[in-house]
């Protein structure tokens, strides 16, 4: 009869550089770093060895100026179960052709699997490792990873997204949201859960990135009859703002100004309306302490249900569960 295997460790590289995030880093690694924990607390075994790497073993500068300090270099041979890639301000420069992305085009191969946070996605990208797949990022350079990489299918809203054996995550935070779900995959929903209690977050976090998302704002259109219809539409939401009603303002025909609108800003009137009377009730939910009804009806939407079904459309949670969450505590 054979000996029982001992559990096998998976090992994970999180790949430095300057100007990286430092809770890119730390918050998976923490997630991971328990997932260990628990496994040697319980006399299971294996987990995850985690090792930091970078150019050069010692110092990395992160954003804001907090330093971390890598274990060894990049890795250039030996298999990788997980390959770790966090975001910051130094991803977003990386072309090409720069040493970290070459490293990246090497690595991959070697990698059971491959995972970047927040803007890590842009190094990932810059290797050509996402062409052909829908992959995310911090909601707020969303359309510039998709301007700079057409050949991906850039999705703004997910707190993570897998595809095959690449996974990406949204910004900062999501981190510890992609890590739990790289636990569950691996171990099981109750493992996950453990780890989820003990660092007082979410095992699935309620809605996407569009509830933490900024206001709408889209650059003003050049023509002025579109640019005239903006103005109309974000000085009073509450307004009647059919597009009928738009386009007699405006001075055009309805067909001619649903056109010329779509055209300008890549937005049919409609669709346009209900993105600024999302955010106008955002607004008033997080600074105000106002019933969901009130807060529609000064937002512009006929009742609270017609608001209700605009946020699940828009922001993924209903407006009752996002007051809890944003509202701003009374004084």
């Amino acid at each position: 009869m054979s000996e029982p295997q001992p559990p096998i460790t998976h090992q994970v590289v999180i790949a430095l550089y300057e100007g990286v995030q430092p809770l890119d880093v730390v918050g998976p690694h923490d997630v991971l770093a328990g997932a260990t924990e628990l496994f040697d607390a319980t006399g299971r075994g294996g987990g995850y060895a985690v090792t930091l790497v970078a150019e050069r073993p010692g110092p990395v500068r992160g954003a804001g100026g907090l330093g971390l300090v890598a274990d060894g270099a990049l890795p250039e041979s030996g298999p990788i179960g997980t390959l770790l890639v966090p975001g910051g301000p130094g991803s977003r420069r990386f072309g090409a052709e720069s040493g970290y992305v070459r490293w990246l085009r090497r690595a991959v191969p070697r990698a059971d699997r491959v995972v970047s946070v927040c803007t890590g996605a842009f190094a990932l990208a810059a290797a050509g490792l996402l062409d052909g797949l829908s992959a995310t990022t911090h909601w707020r350079y969303a359309p510039v990873l998709a301007a700079r990489h057409p050949a991906v299918d850039v999705r703004s809203d997910p707190i993570y997204l897998r595809q095959g054996r690449i996974w990406t995550a949204a910004g900062v935070t999501a981190g510890i949201d992609l890590a739990l779900a790289l636990v569950e995959a691996d171990h099981g929903v109750d493992v996950a859960q453990d780890i989820a209690r003990e660092l007082v977050v979410f095992l699935r976090r309620p809605g996407g990135q569009s509830q933490f998302a900024g206001p709408v704002w889209d650059t003003p259109a050049r023509q002025p009859s579109v640019r005239a219809a903006q103005d109309l539409i974000h000085a009073d939401p509450t307004a009647d703002l059919r597009v009928p009603v738009l386009a007699a303002r405006v001075g055009m025909s309805e067909r001619h100004f649903s056109r010329e609108f779509t055209r300008a800003l890549g937005t049919p009137p409609g669709d346009y309306v209900e993105r600024v009377r999302v955010d106008t009730a955002r607004r008033l939910l997080e600074s105000e302490q106002l019933l969901v009804s009130v807060a529609a009806a000064r937002a512009g939407f006929g009742t609270a249900e017609t608001m209700r079904r605009a946020f699940l459309r828009r922001v993924g949670v209903a407006p009752d569960h996002y007051r809890r969450h944003f509202a701003a505590v009374p004084s």
